[in-house]
């Protein structure tokens, strides 16, 4: 693997590209992603220089797609004529099905793995990239078409694997649905009761909520900071599994006001304290964030 091309240098494009110069990648980095991301990712070390995606498709080993979902769906159906034999294509996508399903459609069959680094901030921007940003973190590959089978091997897939590993990224393989499945309950569920219970809080005429309150409320509503626009493509392309995890967590709330009405609810305390035990003791919890 020689010329990296990142498609969308911000956060996770360029950390990508800084992680990967720190573990040694002596080739191109090249940047596909407007004038000021452009700018902004040579200017921390994260890219070399700016191309247009044709000339970057034309000369690249990897492409690494890390936009947001809906401009990844549109660069995948753009792709296939511009793309060189041999090359890999990757995407750093929060929800898989949607992306997998088009890149089958529109790209050779050994062109594409699907991937979804879980890692994050709540800042954006080049700027904010972070060359340790997947060390110790769970990157998820979905080596497998919607169907379950095993996608073509790509010539670039062994290295590009080598060098996530090297990134100090934990790999996790699963196929796509699996992954829209859970993330829906690990991600975008905790997103959204973060994001409620700040709008809750919001919506109360009380003038001691932002006097009175410990760092567990600092905790809770931290995901909330997060960039909305982000997340409205996040959840457009996984609504069903999205819906299904709210009605779960629905569930268990009406099971919890029923148990606080009959005065049983350590058995509840109990049930989360292990869960919580087992991620907090999990090789994966090295403070995965998205």
């Amino acid at each position: 693997m020689e010329t990296v091309a990142i498609v969308g240098v911000g956060l996770i494009g360029a950390s990508f590209g800084l992680a990967l110069r720190k573990a040694g990648f002596a080739g191109q980095l090249l940047g596909v992603s407007s004038p000021r991301s452009i700018e902004a990712g040579v200017r921390v070390g994260a890219i070399e220089r700016g191309v247009p995606l044709a000339e970057a498709a034309s000369g690249a080993d990897l492409i690494y797609l890390s936009q947001p979902i809906e401009q990844i769906l549109e660069t995948l159906k753009s792709l296939g004529p511009l793309v060189r034999p041999g090359c890999l294509i990757t995407d750093a996508g929060s929800t898989k099905a949607l992306i997998v399903s088009t890149a089958q459609e529109h790209l050779p069959p050994d062109a594409f793995l699907g991937g979804h680094p879980m890692a994050g901030k709540e800042q954006r921007g080049a700027e904010a990239a972070d060359a340790d940003l997947f060390q110790g973190k769970p990157y998820v590959l979905t080596p497998q078409t919607l169907s379950g089978k095993h996608t073509s091997p790509n010539p670039q897939e062994a290295d590009f694997r080598a060098w996530l590993l090297r990134l100090g990224a934990v790999i996790v393989e699963m196929n796509p649905c699996q992954h829209d499945a859970t993330v829906a309950l690990t991600s975008h569920l905790p997103q959204l009761l973060s994001t409620t219970l700040a709008a809750t809080l919001a919506g109360q005429d009380n003038q001691y909520l932002s006097q009175v309150f410990g760092p567990g409320l600092l905790d809770m509503t931290r995901l909330s900071l997060s960039a909305p626009e982000v997340w409205m493509s996040v959840l457009a392309t996984n609504k069903a599994a999205v819906q299904d995890a709210i009605g779960l967590f629905q569930l268990t709330l009406t099971d919890l006001q029923a148990q606080l009405q009959q005065g049983s609810i350590l058995d509840l305390f109990n049930l989360a304290s292990k869960f919580s035990t087992t991620l907090r003791n999990s090789p994966y919890s090295n403070g995965s964030t998205k």
